[in-house]
């Protein structure tokens, strides 16, 4: 009898209310329309990425163009044309290279960029490879300075990097780089800024000789990386919208049975 009745004495939780119910359902709507249109937007992101990747492949491995002149630079500055596949042809600007640190496949060391002045009048900034960082100082450190004389070079046009980072900063009158800032390599050697072009160029591997292990610098050791998380992302906001969706037909049908267990309870025998 006093299982009996402590089941009787047990009471249900009431409906609620309706402004309660209202604001329930207003919230679970916002947020279920806030995941589907951030997953939509990664499923934008993702066709971006998608064709970011293909258009960078063909580049890569498309037959090297002219490198762009002055009246195509404002586009590159806009960030439009990275890792296409150029050609160069011109001497290479006296004085010593530009060290920029950095990490590559052989480890830790430097980047060695030089200015060179093309046959059409202008200047790129060419990236000639990687020397390992114990190099400077030593004789052999000599292979690091540009070649004299006319040269062709193929390579990847690299967008600037300007700054250096917030850890990291260039610091010019230390001659310390951080990154490849074409502009502020061209003010530190006394270069005009408007025939610079607004990139520099990745040398590729048939800059160095593939029959000396020692020769330096090491071209040909650019990495093109491209994270692609969207898909990820985009399942994730997906399944949270669903999430919400079937939260809210759980209350949904919970507030049904309360409201009809309520009625039943009110209507007399």
């Amino acid at each position: 009898m006093s299982h009996t009745a402590h089941h009787g004495s047990v009471r249900r939780r009431p409906p609620r209310g309706r402004l309660a119910l209202i604001a329930l359902m207003l919230l679970a709507a916002a947020l279920f329309t806030g995941f589907i249109l951030l997953g939509n937007w990664q499923l934008r992101r993702l066709h971006w990425k998608l064709d970011l990747i293909h258009d960078v492949a063909t580049r890569v491995h498309a037959a090297p163009v002219p490198a762009p002149g002055p009246a195509q630079w404002p586009s590159i500055a806009r960030g439009h044309q990275q890792y296409l596949h150029v050609l160069l042809h011109g001497r290479f600007v006296d004085g010593a290279p530009t060290l920029v640190h950095g990490a590559s496949a052989l480890g830790y060391g430097f980047w060695v960029l030089a200015p060179l002045r093309t046959d059409r009048g202008f200047i790129v900034l060419v990236n000639r490879g990687y020397i390992p960082a114990a190099l400077p100082g030593t004789p052999a450190y000599a292979q690091a300075q540009p070649p004299t004389g006319e040269v062709s070079i193929t390579g990847l046009l690299r967008l600037s990097e300007p700054g250096g980072g917030f850890l990291r900063p260039n610091r010019p009158v230390d001659a310390q780089w951080y990154s490849r800032d074409v502009l502020a390599m061209a003010s530190a050697r006394g270069l005009s800024a408007t025939e610079v072009a607004p990139y520099f160029v990745d040398a590729d591997a048939t800059a160095t000789d593939p029959s000396d292990g020692s020769a330096w610098p090491r071209a040909g050791l650019t990495v093109i990386h491209f994270p692609n998380n969207h898909l990820g992302y985009l399942i994730t906001w997906y399944l949270l919208a669903l999430g919400v969706l079937g939260a809210t037909i759980i209350v949904a049908r919970e507030e049904w049975r309360l409201r009809g267990a309520s009625r039943s309870l009110s209507d007399p025998a």
